[in-house]
């Protein structure tokens, strides 16, 4: 839970900047510092997936799960998911802090990263993802904050029961997977945190959430191969 509780202050942090200072800051350095965690990011992805003893598995497991989540249209689902919880939540708020307390949820929790980050953590007690999803939530609450007030600030709860909630998740099902099997899936894992990367960075935009089900085929395929 360490990973998530970093990520919490994070937004809270983030979030108290803004509000205070946030238009004070220049974009300029906000982008600059956005594409130093980029670039973490992408070393933090390089490291998971060069964990792979299988790179044909990997491989298969990634067309696999493409081809599935292109079927599923699971990035498309989210998408819609997130205008649908928005509408909802946004009829029954009140004005400009339920909006910022959505938008900022639905951005820190919908995504490759929280689950990756939460898996790792609790399958390998591996926080490097989340310590960067951590810097990274905490950069874009300053850009938020700044423009949609301290709303943003109590997104930063469903960021805990989510994330936390996978990550004991992961805890328990590391029982029932061998090293092996977690390590595969870390692999996996590793290439969509690049993906992700690749998009903070502005080089290529990927459907990572398409990919998602790269995970299940890495974890079954392994499961047969060992």
């Amino acid at each position: 839970m360490w990973g998530t509780w970093v990520n919490v202050l994070a937004i809270l942090a983030g979030s108290l900047l803004g509000t205070i200072i946030g238009r004070r800051l220049p974009q300029r350095l906000l982008t600059t510092v956005t594409q130093a965690t980029g670039l973490g990011i992408l070393l933090v992805g390089l490291a998971m997936a060069i964990q792979s003893r299988n790179i044909v598995l990997i491989i298969v497991s990634l067309v696999a799960g493409g081809i599935c989540g292109e079927l599923l249209d699971i990035e498309g689902r989210l998408a819609e998911l997130g205008k649908r919880l928005e509408l909802l939540l946004a009829r029954g708020g009140s004005g400009e802090i339920t909006r910022a307390f959505v938008s900022a949820s639905l951005l820190y929790c919908v995504g490759a990263m929280a689950i990756m980050g939460s898996l790792e953590a609790g399958l390998r007690g591996n926080y490097n993802t989340l310590y960067a999803k951590a810097i990274l939530d905490g950069i874009l609450a300053v850009t938020m904050s700044t423009i949609q007030g301290w709303g943003v600030a109590l997104s930063a709860l469903p960021v805990l029961v989510y994330q936390g909630s996978l990550t004991l998740l992961a805890a328990w099902l590391q029982n029932y997977l061998t090293p092996p099997v977690a390590t595969e899936i870390t692999a996996s894992g590793g290439l969509l945190i690049i993906a992700i990367a690749l998009s903070v960075l502005k080089i290529k935009e990927i459907h990572v959430g398409n990919l998602l089900p790269a995970l299940f085929f890495a974890a079954l395929l392994s499961l047969w191969w060992h």
